[in-house]
């Protein structure tokens, strides 16, 4: 009787076994590169990992934009000799031996390398599969992400002027900025043409001049901005801010204060990540919705605003976090506590980034809103797969992986160090901001 019984038992796991034994060999690491490319002005890191079975690769973003060369560095001269000859099936298993092999971890170059390979793995893994990468997680939630696009100006009605032309195209959720005579504002042109700041000087081989920015003109000119927006563009729109970290603490309580009349979708940055204890003032003070979270690299940072309740958008940059694999348990996190998500989406994110932003948008319960930078015509040269906007919605490629190529040779004829400014001759670093009387502040 036991004998017959261990028979059946292994007839009836035979047909589970087989097919593991007929597949194919997992795909193992042959060469790992990074492409590097600036098609808008602005560098772009993209890391390529190819296996050992023929036409079989993946792309992850990788930007940092303001140390991109680091990123490269780090890439080539330290993961890569710990990734040839490895599975690329586990991802979780890889993401883990790479942020601990430096032993100092949680800084912004290794995190970006890291995430390049994560979200190449996770292509990989897509195309062989032959599936988006939204399938491999458990599929939508949603059938599109809502976006929101960028109006700036020099003067506030220029500003307007462009919140009604992105309205036209169907976006109902637009952030403003607005420039400052005599001042860097963040976001926008400046405001008066006195104002040089950030300008190259014409003294040969000499630095640019440091811009100036003080924090109260600043409050007063976005007050008059969020008065006439609600006036001219009317109550249904939803409004944005991004305040870019630029105020001090107890400024900002005030300042989240006075925005509340306007009743805005959410006011970014409002802290820097220095400061994020002030949160609970802002929160006890008042009930503008608040956004939090690009400068974010470390646990520590997301995970206590979330717990304790005191933000209700995580904006964190994808890459900077480590990639799509730390993302999706900051969402799960987030979800936890009815927080929702607003991944980082500007100009120095790469398509591949931007795919892999709205696959977090779709498969997250949680999800609030996607910040959406349009492709020109050399980004769109370079990357072919860029996700489509309809309505004010950005719906996701549907092929395999990411759904993204990357033509090479288009990426070669545009180089690093087609900025213009102190960028240029920062090396794609940004300059400094200084008040008035010459302290360095967040920018």
């Amino acid at each position: 009787m036991d004998l017959r019984r261990r028979d059946f038992l292994s007839l009836a796991a035979a047909p589970l076994a087989a097919p593991l034994l007929r597949g194919m060999p997992v795909p193992r690491i042959k060469a790992v590169s990074v492409i590097a490319t600036a098609p808008a002005s602005v560098r772009l890191v993209v890391v390529k990992i190819q296996t050992d079975q023929d036409g079989l690769y993946g792309y992850g973003c990788a930007t940092f934009t303001q140390r991109a060369e680091l990123v490269v560095d780090a890439v080539n001269l330290y993961l890569k000799p710990l990734l040839i000859g490895r599975p690329t099936d586990a991802i979780e298993d890889l993401w883990s031996a790479m942020y601990n092999s430096s032993y100092w971890r949680n800084g912004p170059v290794l995190n970006n390398a890291i995430s390049g390979v994560d979200q190449a793995l996770w292509d990989i893994k897509g195309r062989q599969a032959g599936m988006p990468v939204y399938e491999l997680v458990g599929g939508k939630c949603r059938r599109a992400a809502r976006i929101y696009s960028h109006a700036a100006g020099r003067e506030i009605s220029e500003t307007i002027d462009q919140a009604h032309q992105i309205m036209a195209r169907g976006i109902q959720v637009v952030r403003l900025q607005v420039g400052i005579p005599g001042q860097a504002a963040y976001g926008a042109a400046l405001a008066s043409p006195s104002a040089r700041a950030g300008q190259e000087s014409s003294q040969t081989m000499s630095l640019p001049e440091d811009g100036a920015f003080e924090p109260e003109p600043y409050v007063r000119r976005t007050l008059q901005l969020f008065e006439a927006a609600r006036k001219q563009l009317g109550p249904d729109i939803e409004l944005l801010h991004d305040v870019h970290e630029r105020v001090p603490p107890r400024l900002a309580v005030q300042f989240a204060k006075d925005m509340e009349q306007y009743r805005l979708f959410y006011l970014e940055d409002a802290l820097s990540p220095e400061n994020i204890d002030y949160f609970k003032q802002i929160r006890a003070n008042c009930t503008t919705p608040l956004a939090m979270g690009e400068l974010f690299n470390n646990p520590h940072e997301w995970s206590n605003v979330i717990r304790e309740g005191v933000i209700d958008y995580i904006r964190v940059h994808v890459s900077q976090a480590g990639g799509f694999t730390p993302c999706r348990k900051i969402a799960a996190m987030a979800d936890a506590f009815d927080v929702k998500t607003a991944w980082h989406g500007p100009g120095d994110v790469s398509p591949v980034g931007h795919c892999a932003n709205v696959t977090l948008d779709l498969v997250s319960p949680n999800f609030g809103v996607q910040e959406w930078t349009f492709p020109n015509e050399r980004v769109q040269e370079v990357f072919d797969g860029y996700p489509v906007v309809k309505d004010g919605y950005v719906y996701a490629n549907e092929k395999p992986g990411w759904g993204v190529e990357i033509n090479e040779k288009a990426a070669a004829k545009y180089p690093f160090g087609g900025e213009k400014g102190p960028q240029r001759i920062y090396n794609g670093g940004w300059g400094v901001i200084r008040r008035e009387d010459g302290s360095v502040i967040n920018q």
